[in-house]
């Protein structure tokens, strides 16, 4: 059974105890809970990709309380230090080379000679991480694959009994994941888009490109089929079948009986803070009426609307691979 922590002082001592002896610890953050274990005990590394199902070869994100903390473990640079300034603590995760000396397992990066790493802005996400004293490595608090927690409940739904506890955090303020940006190479690279927009990080660094065809999986979130409900999504929808539920942006399609609506004023920031919740409120709604599919409107790519699309994509691509 796992148990649930007051993110209170006793809370956050007793989650950092755990953590220091190996124990996985699911915590909240500004983006979504995250399932940390110490990044540089490999025997709690190996028990999150187990707890979650998750391949070997998708690294995990290192989470620190502190920029300084960050740049003892992996290679610094000026672009790295201005968008740290700007961003940081927030919802960005930078991947930089790591440092010879890094104290971070191998197993956490996949093996690769870059680390993804990021400064939550959380109160309580930042007490565990000073407590802890140490890197955290934490995916997104679910089974690999499906749609990513925002609250206690949804944490549970995945892991309980998997994992030793859970630090109540309350629910999450940006309700995706952490922007992934690559700055180990020449020129700036947007991994996974995410809770910082493109537009404001070409406005700190100047042009940031998209991937091409990365032969290696340098991030977190880079798999075809990601982030899923249990019934098929489809997308850019602009008329509802009867036996479709309805994931709204903006206005609601005419015969929709089962409606979850992401922003009515088309806010793609609040529709970023609800896309999770509306997922599994779909799926759990859905499957109550007879519905065997979720159609979801179009949402713009400004703002946080390019996260929202990636997730989308992800959640309507083909299962099994």
């Amino acid at each position: 059974m796992t148990q649930i922590l007051s993110a209170d002082k006793a809370g956050v001592a007793q989650a950092a105890a755990l953590l220091r002896q190996g124990a996985l610890v699911a915590f909240g953050t500004e983006t979504v809970y995250g399932l940390g274990g110490d990044a540089t005990n490999a025997d709690a590394v190996a028990a999150i990709f187990a707890a979650k199902g998750r391949p070997a070869l998708n690294p995990l994100i290192c989470h620190y309380p502190s920029a300084d903390r960050v740049f003892r473990d992996v290679v610094s640079n000026p672009r790295a230090e201005r968008v740290a300034e700007a961003f940081w603590p927030g919802p960005l995760t930078l991947v930089l080379p790591r440092r010879t000396d890094c104290a971070v397992t191998l197993a956490t990066g996949a093996g690769l000679g870059t680390l993804a790493v990021r400064v939550p802005a959380h109160p309580s996400a930042t007490a565990l991480l000073v407590a802890a004293a140490r890197p955290v490595a934490a995916p997104s608090a679910n089974r690999s694959g499906q749609v990513s927690p925002t609250s206690v409940r949804h944490v549970l739904d995945g892991l309980d009994g998997r994992i030793a506890a859970v630090l109540d955090s309350g629910a999450c303020r940006v309700g995706v994941e952490s922007t992934v940006l690559d700055l180990s190479g020449a020129e700036p690279v947007l991994l996974r888009p995410g809770g910082v927009s493109r537009e404001n990080l070409e406005a700190c660094l100047g042009p940031v490109r998209l991937p091409g065809d990365e032969s290696v999986m340098r991030s977190p979130g880079m798999l075809a089929s990601h982030y899923a409900p249990a019934l098929p999504v489809r997308l850019h929808a602009t008329a509802v079948a009867d036996n479709e539920a309805l994931l709204a942006f903006g206005g609601v399609l005419a015969g929709a009986r089962c409606v979850f609506q992401l922003s009515a004023s088309g806010d793609t920031a609040e529709a970023a803070g609800r896309l999770f919740e509306g997922l599994r409120w779909l799926d759990s709604e859905a499957a109550r009426l007879g519905a065997v599919r979720i159609a979801a409107m179009p949402v713009p790519d400004a703002g946080l609307g390019l996260a929202i699309n990636d997730r989308l994509r992800r959640a309507a691509a083909p299962r099994g691979g």
